[in-house]
């Protein structure tokens, strides 16, 4: 067992609430370390609809949803923030007043005296293909994520979709497959006309398959498959040898285990939270953004915004129960400028002129 992480605060959530959250807290020197269920940054913003736009950020009359996480990451850069991707949180304890240990379903643990729910709707979870009899096979031979590409080093793989996680794992993986096939049930894609570019060029070349048609069903005995078996769109039959099979239809959002961590939670499966900080119903854990609720919430990334800078002055109390908090204005702080690398430099006096 690896020694646990220690941070000033855990944010569980990298999405855009989250990203700024490590803003407000860095500000009052608040270290952050990041967990977050999907393989990047950005929450749903990167992750469902990065070309999404967006209208209602102050003072920036558009951008896409992944132009606003690409400017927070930017924004945030000075504070140096963890990131943990690839990972659910599983569990948090209390062990002390305040400190929290928490785990996730990959063993990391940390130990945080502040715990930040940022986590949106709650986690995505992968949508799993109509394939009857897939269940043993999952986490063995069949992956909803890659978390580790080595793993698919020199082995036969076959990724079923057409979206931008089906593609972009199509020409990653491409290089040190053995054999990789790409089956999708129509020509048409959802993802990058760049990425399908490329993998068309990849098949022309013969250095990868692209089928049309839908899996039926797997074979392979203690969860190994050995072969996939193939409806094409013409009606005909055949199998897909294959020894890892890559499904990407999409992401659901489910509560997840935040049912398990000994916070009230409504019947919607919202986390009440108090206005003043947005503190939850356990002492040292906030919840901000989406996931929360309170009289007069909106669902908007504006409003999580405004949640994590009130959240912010409240974990501070936590972190540094003994050093007094003064407000102060980043257009107007000196000590503030210099954590954010923008402090203009003081000119030298002139010296005095000889006589």
């Amino acid at each position: 067992m690896t020694e646990p992480i220690k941070t000033d605060v855990l944010i569980i959530g990298a999405g855009p609430i989250g990203l700024f959250a490590v803003f407000e807290l860095g500000l009052l020197d608040m270290k952050c370390h990041l967990v977050d269920i999907l393989d990047k940054i950005g929450g749903q913003c990167a992750e469902l609809y990065p070309e999404k736009p967006i209208y209602d950020i102050p003072g920036i009359p558009y951008t896409s949803a992944q132009g606003l996480v690409d400017s927070l990451l930017q924004q945030i850069k000075p504070f140096n923030a963890q990131y943990h991707l690839g990972e659910m949180v599983e569990r948090i304890e209390k062990i002390g007043d305040p400190l929290f240990r928490v785990t996730t379903d990959q063993g990391t643990q940390f130990e945080s005296k502040i715990v930040v729910i940022a986590a949106g709707g709650g986690s995505f979870q992968p949508k799993r293909p109509p394939i009857p009899g897939i269940e043993p096979y999952e986490s063995k031979s069949v992956f909803y994520a890659v978390r580790k590409m080595d793993a698919f080093r020199g082995k036969r793989v076959l990724i079923v979709g057409g979206g931008d996680s089906a593609l972009d794992w199509t020409l990653n993986l491409a290089p040190i497959a053995s054999h990789l096939t790409l089956l999708h049930r129509r020509s048409e894609f959802r993802a990058a006309p760049d990425s399908v570019n490329k993998m068309m060029k990849l098949v022309g070349e013969g250095k990868i398959d692209f089928v049309l048609g839908q899996v039926t069903s797997l074979a392979g005995a203690g969860g190994q498959i050995s072969k996939a078996m193939v409806k094409t769109n013409d009606g005909s039959a055949f199998e897909i040898a294959c020894d890892a099979l890559l499904p990407f239809f999409g992401l659901t959002m489910k509560l997840g285990p935040v049912a398990n961590w000994g916070i009230e939670l409504r019947n919607d499966e919202l986390i009440p939270v108090e206005t003043a900080s947005f503190e939850t119903s356990v002492p040292g854990v906030f919840a901000i953004g989406d996931i929360n609720w309170y009289p007069g919430k909106l669902k908007l990334i504006l409003s999580g915004f405004h949640e994590a800078a009130l959240m912010a002055q409240k974990a501070h109390r936590y972190v540094y129960p003994d050093k007094r908090l003064v407000f102060q204005y980043t257009t107007s702080s000196t000590s503030l400028q210099k954590k954010l690398g923008v402090a203009p430099e003081r000119k030298p006096a002139p010296a005095h002129a000889a006589s």
